[in-house]
């Protein structure tokens, strides 16, 4: 049997797909009039490509050059307050007036915040936030006009700015703290992420309009947004997103497990609008692109676009930086990036292994097992963890994690989060299996007083 080949050996990109992925931003920074358009991907953890183009004369950006990232500092943001629930320091049901008073959102959850659904209104009060100093709005109170609740809390998605000030000011409130000091002790010196800043750090491209009628430039301004900086103030590299890409695919136990990773990329609530193949988990943008689930966020800021989108399946990740205020679908140049390498080098899957360990009572437990008349097969897998799927194609299987209990709790479809227990027989073996009530069985319909509601003592019968 020859060796397994060494992932080393296929994770640098062929020359065929190199040339699509240059085409591809190449394409957008022509077509979208852009000065600059940086394109990376991440594959299995790290970065494998990388291409800039640019337009404008002594610029030269690479996967080094900063740009601000805008709403892509959300994520950053839910990152550090999901630190705070696995720590224990509060609850996602928490009502923010809990740990903040902040009168205008006294009625509103963390959770709702981190997943739009709060009925803050989506922009400040006063000037536009994004183009003028934060110090105009020096106390939360400032970043409220006349009507800072415009839906009831819980009611629908409403993407809302001011939701993620507060957020960051939450994050202030329980680490005693700057919300930036504490992103940076926590996410980014762990990952790695030297080139991610509050404020630009050279090398860095400036932001740029490009006039609608004429090829001319006009610069932006880059304006500190104080209290609203969580919402958007982030400065980052195609590298660095790079690193936080791997990160949210496969976590890091140093900032984030990745079963809470998971739990951020669950959709939280539908999207607005027609938008239908996107929606929003915990910080987190969830949209379907060429039949793929992905994940990130994208970002806008006076004179810069971003956008980083993750597919879990493929193992990639796709980012896509630009320096001008309106130009480049850059949400679409990201999704192209992932698409373009999956279907060039499609994913080589891991060799099969048995598994190194199996407890015998365990695999008594796997095969067919019946929820009343409708078959379903349980598998054993890696970690004592079990499989539940209809052996017809039909019904509602799950994944389930195994507790320290000797329960299991499911991990997906419609048994997420419910309880798998074995009930033990007479004999003491296993008689059957209790999930969330719902029984299951190694026979169908069997008169041995495990089925609720009984079972005709007839049994079965032709017509």
């Amino acid at each position: 049997m020859s060796a397994p080949e060494d992932a080393a050996d296929w994770t640098e990109l062929l020359p065929a797909t190199r040339r699509a992925l240059l085409h591809r931003v190449a394409v957008a920074q022509n077509e979208g009039r852009t000065p600059s358009l940086v394109g990376a991907v991440m594959r299995e953890g790290r970065m494998v490509w990388s291409a800039a183009r640019s337009g404008v004369e002594g610029l030269a950006p690479d996967a080094d050059t900063q740009y601000r990232i805008g709403s892509l500092t959300k994520v950053f943001v839910a990152v550090l307050v999901m630190r705070l629930r696995d720590e224990g320091l509060l609850d996602l049901a928490d009502p923010l007036a809990k740990h903040l008073e902040v009168p205008e959102a006294e009625g509103a959850t963390v959770a709702q915040l981190l997943a739009h659904t709060s009925g803050l209104a989506a922009e400040t009060r006063g000037p536009w936030w994004e183009r003028t100093p934060g110090t105009l709005r020096p106390g939360t109170a400032d970043l409220f006009g006349d009507r800072p609740l415009v839906h009831p809390a819980g009611r629908r998605h409403h993407y809302s700015n001011p939701g993620f000030a507060l957020l960051g000011a939450l994050v202030e409130r329980l680490r005693g703290a700057p919300w930036g000091e504490v992103l940076r002790n926590e996410v980014l010196e762990p990952l790695g992420m030297a080139r991610t800043s509050l404020e630009p750090r050279s090398p860095y491209a400036g932001g740029w309009a490009v006039h609608p009628w004429a090829d001319v430039l006009l610069p932006e301004p880059a304006e500190d947004t104080g209290l609203m900086a969580p919402a958007g103030q982030l400065w980052s590299t195609a590298a660095d997103l790079a690193r936080f890409a791997a990160f949210l695919l496969d976590g890091d136990d140093r900032v984030l497990a990745a079963a809470t990773l998971a739990e951020m990329r669950t959709p939280a609530v539908a999207p607005d609008g027609r938008d239908w193949d996107g929606g929003y988990g915990l910080g987190v943008q969830l949209v379907r692109r060429d039949g793929r689930f992905l994940y990130g966020h994208g970002g806008s800021m006076p004179g810069f676009l971003a956008t980083l989108w993750v597919s879990a399946e493929d193992r990639l990740a796709g980012i896509a930086l630009a320096n001008v205020t309106a130009g480049p679908a850059v949400g679409a140049v990201a999704a192209d990036l992932v698409r373009i390498t999956a279907e060039h080098e499609p994913r080589i899957p891991a060799p099969w292994r048995p598994l190194t360990e199996v407890d015998p009572a365990l695999l008594a437990l796997t095969g067919p097992w019946y929820w009343g008349a409708a078959p379903y097969q349980l598998r054993l897998c890696a970690d004592r963890a079990l499989e539940l799927s209809p052996a017809g194609g039909q019904g509602r299987g799950s994944r389930f994690r195994a507790e320290a209990d000797g329960s299991w709790t499911g991990l997906d479809g419609y048994h997420a989060g419910e309880t798998l227990r074995v009930v033990a027989g007479e004999d003491g073996g296993p008689a059957h299996l209790d999930l969330g009530t719902f029984v299951f069985t190694r026979e169908p319909y069997p008169r041995d007083g495990s089925v609720p509601g009984g079972v005709d003592p007839a049994g079965w019968r032709t017509p």
